[in-house]
């Protein structure tokens, strides 16, 4: 157990969905540029996030000129741009227009030597107005950021741990920008169904290429859309009777709609002990799907 889980959990801001909003398609902006950069990996595993002590982070990135990183800084709300030749660039954290972050981003870019195309279009969203003309979502706040950033820190740090009781194939634990979550998956080794696809301005071949192969995932998602924060656990494929499992604690449940389980976080963090109660959820969930899906745990899990 790390002393981070251990110590308490704070509450998500009340009113911070503009910033939300503003700071989920800044990410989706930096996302695209390590989705351009990064060589392929199964399950599109190059163009995720990473939690750090400072905020999230692209990793490295190859470039013409060596190497890069795109860091957002929410302890000093600013993006930084390292690059292997020493230099930094920043662009500050603070309330301005997805247009003008996008402007200034791509100026950011091209001075460090940076050229690449990205697709200019928010991706996985019902409102899809191009970076350079969404003058609408301009919100920051750094207090709320802040929080969120202490909320993802503790939610990493226990998904981590629940990765660590698997030895097979398993995905890092990474934040994927155009859903807006933390999420770590575990696979059977048995390859997928195709998947429907459907997800609001994503290619279906994208979709499918995600799941490729039978998973279990889990997670962490800030809320939205009039959904409270939660942590989530799901299958693909859906197996039946997944509904009625029995699981812990008391307060998760099934949502059909979304066909996962949730477990508010509101729940989790005024637990007794937070940590615990999210890998007991973590844990029974994954048990269930499982189960249910006939699983070789004896050979994929460690014991």
């Amino acid at each position: 157990m790390t002393e981070l889980a251990a110590t308490p959990w704070p509450a998500l801001p009340a009113n911070w969905d503009d910033t939300r909003q503003t700071l989920h398609l800044w990410t989706q902006i930096v996302g695209k540029t390590r989705l351009a950069l990064s060589p392929m990996v199964n399950h599109w595993w190059q163009v995720p996030l990473y939690v750090t002590p400072r905020g999230l982070s692209t990793g490295a990135m190859p470039y013409a000129g060596g190497s890069c990183e795109v860091v957002f800084d929410f302890n000093q709300h600013c993006l930084r741009l390292h690059t292997s030749d020493g230099r930094s660039r920043e662009l500050p954290l603070r309330p301005r227009s997805v247009a003008d972050f996008y402007h200034h981003y791509r100026a950011l870019l091209r001075e460090a030597g940076i050229h690449i195309k990205i697709w200019p279009v928010p991706v996985e969203l019902e409102e899809a107005t191009p970076f350079a003309q969404d003058e609408h979502h301009c919100s920051y706040d750094p207090a709320a950021v802040q929080q969120f950033w202490q909320v993802l820190l503790r939610a990493d740090a226990v998904l981590h741990e629940f990765r660590g009781g698997f030895t097979g194939k398993c995905s890092p634990v990474h934040f994927f920008w155009g859903s807006f979550d933390l999420a770590v998956t575990r696979f059977s080794g048995r390859p997928a169904p195709p998947h429907p696809g459907g997800i609001p301005h994503l290619a279906d071949w994208v979709t499918r290429e995600s799941y490729s192969a039978e998973q279990s995932a889990a997670g962490w998602w800030p809320g939205g859309n009039g959904q409270a924060a939660a942590f989530y656990s799901y299958v693909y494929p859906g197996v039946p009777g997944l509904a009625e499992a029995a699981i812990q604690p008391a307060e998760a449940f099934f949502n059909p709609e979304m066909g996962e389980f949730l477990l508010p976080y509101e729940a989790a963090r005024t637990a007794p002990d937070p940590r615990q109660t999210v890998l007991d959820f973590l844990q029974s969930t994954y048990a269930a799907a499982a189960d249910l899906s006939n699983w070789d745990r004896a050979a994929l899990e460690r014991h």
